[in-house]
């Protein structure tokens, strides 16, 4: 574990565990959580012999709570100087949610060589808000929506979204995890309120169509069908469709949260896709 100074002096905290020679994977946190989101990853990607890294977003977990910054050309500047600090090559960058976003952009931007290959989980490209040229996508008052909750009593919002759409726990028959709801709470009360508030914007309101144009590397989307947080049909197949080398799996049933509840399926594919 460490911390990365960026050119605008923001710590960028992050943890790097596994052998220094072996295949580097780079997670990538959604909102408004932190590295720890990726516990599950982490461990499983550890024992099969990676070395893998996570990092807290700016305004996020134990990073620096900045109030300026917080939008994906700098969140991507962000992991370049982390990748730098660290001379990763040849890296697999795996994201969910707004950390597909920032995956998108930083991988398009990357220097040569230290990217391998790209996965998006449940991520918000090509853009989440509903324009002239993404029908489709959620009107802007949603995101209103969550910035007026997020104001209002960011601790109970904390504790709705895990606790309803975020993991599916609003469903019928749905098993509940009163540890993960806490635990997602734990997370997002770690960072900065302001730079969370300023990331809703970012997440959904970024156009990432030209970044997934410029990928070339190999892409993995995978994303459930029954996602309340990023609507499945204006994402992932329009994603994949964009890329160069992208590679779609759905998943029939499951939603957002699926890194977390449905750990061993992504992990299996994630594998299976990073040996391949």
């Amino acid at each position: 574990m460490g911390y990365v100074t960026t050119a605008d002096t923001t710590e960028i905290f992050y943890k790097d565990w596994g052998p220094r020679d072996a295949q580097a994977l780079v997670f990538h946190h959604g909102w408004p959580l932190t590295a720890d989101d990726w516990d599950a990853q982490m461990m499983f990607f550890l024992a099969e012999g990676f070395r893998v890294i996570a990092h807290d977003r700016r305004g996020h977990g134990r990073s620096t709570q900045t109030d300026t910054g917080n939008e994906m050309d700098t969140y991507a500047a962000d992991v370049a100087a982390l990748t730098d600090a660290l001379d990763l090559q040849g890296a697999v960058h795996i994201g969910h949610s707004t950390g597909g976003g920032e995956v998108a952009r930083y991988v398009a931007r990357a220097k040569p060589g230290r990217v391998a290959k790209a996965v998006l989980i449940g991520a918000v490209p090509p853009i989440m808000v509903k324009t002239e040229a993404n029908p489709g996508g959620l009107p802007l008052e949603v995101f209103d929506g969550f910035r007026a909750a997020h104001v209002a009593n960011r601790a109970q919002f904390f504790r709705d979204v895990p606790a309803g759409p975020f993991y599916g726990f609003n469903r019928p028959g749905a098993e509940v995890s009163e540890g993960v709801i806490q635990n997602w709470w734990r997370q997002g009360m770690m960072g900065g309120t302001k730079a969370q508030y300023d990331c809703i914007k970012a997440f959904s309101e970024t156009d990432f169509t030209d970044d997934l144009k410029a990928i070339e590397v190999p892409v993995l989307v995978l994303h459930g069908d029954d996602d309340q947080i990023v609507p499945y049909a204006d994402s992932a197949p329009l994603s994949a469709a964009l890329l160069q080398n992208g590679t779609l799996k759905t998943y029939p049933g499951l939603g957002h949260g699926i890194c977390t509840i449905n750990a061993d399926l992504v992990n299996a594919d994630l594998l299976a896709f990073i040996r391949a």
